[in-house]
């Protein structure tokens, strides 16, 4: 097996008798961004949820670098595959405590709280602040800064700039990127915006109604021309910058 940052090989999840997966068959190359868009209900976030164990597959298989999730010690896996959601968790008390929450965790200290809030485009300044009186855009980029603080090599985004305003909203996609440039990491990228996706993804990975119906390494390609119908559908129905959950 060629080894990926994720992959997905016949992934079928059914609960309580729906199916919310259904043979999904999918390969996310390491250093590169994974748009993952489709309509409401189509399986975008269960998909990432399997990628760090938070539920796991009916059938199939899925892979973290060439392992299957389920044989990797669940806090090993995720330290390795963090997940960042679209609504920030603030722990009580300063920013510095919300970075070093998750190394807290596992024992561990933060050596350079000041460098890392930099590095997700905050000043150093804010540290000693209450978490819970920042701004959306700096509540975001703090849970990022303590999921990057774990030194994950994968990220799982689930819609994290969906309830900021466009310039928060930009600011925190602009961190991200830079932050994959600066350090390489492979990400999975759930997305309703699809003039958002047309700018961060390297690779499309389109589904509806469960099914992973479209994968193209050219992101620009499937906007232009997509090649399923249900894919063409989608697009049609959406202008850019909208889109469903």
């Amino acid at each position: 097996m060629d080894m990926h940052a994720i992959e997905f090989a016949n992934v079928s999840l059914c609960v309580g008798g729906d199916t919310l997966l259904r043979k999904v068959d999918g390969r996310v190359p390491k250093g590169r961004i994974v748009a993952l868009i489709g309509p409401s209900g189509s399986g975008k976030s269960t998909l990432l949820s399997l990628c760090n164990l938070m539920r796991t597959p009916t059938s199939g298989e899925v892979f973290v670098e060439g392992r299957e999730v389920r044989t990797w010690p669940v806090r090993k896996l995720r330290q390795k595959v963090a997940m960042v959601f679209q609504s920030p968790t603030m722990f009580p008390g300063t920013v510095a405590d919300n970075l070093s929450f998750g190394l807290h965790l596992h024992g561990l200290s933060l050596s350079n709280p000041a460098g890392l809030l930099e590095d997700v485009g905050l000043n150093s300044s804010l540290l000693d602040k209450r978490a819970e009186d920042l701004s959306g855009g700096q509540k975001q980029r703090v849970a990022l800064g303590r999921t990057l603080a774990m030194q994950p090599d994968i990220l799982l985004l689930d819609e994290v700039t969906s309830a900021l305003d466009v310039h928060a909203k930009l600011e925190v996609e602009r961190t991200i990127l830079s932050l994959h440039e600066s350090r390489g990491t492979s990400m999975l990228w759930v997305t309703h915006d699809l003039a958002q996706a047309r700018r961060i993804a390297d690779i499309i990975f389109f589904m509806d109604a469960g099914e992973l119906v479209e994968v193209r390494d050219d992101a620009a390609a499937f906007f232009e021309q997509p090649q399923s119908a249900p894919a063409q559908r989608f697009l049609a129905t959406m202008r850019e910058g909208d889109g469903v959950e």
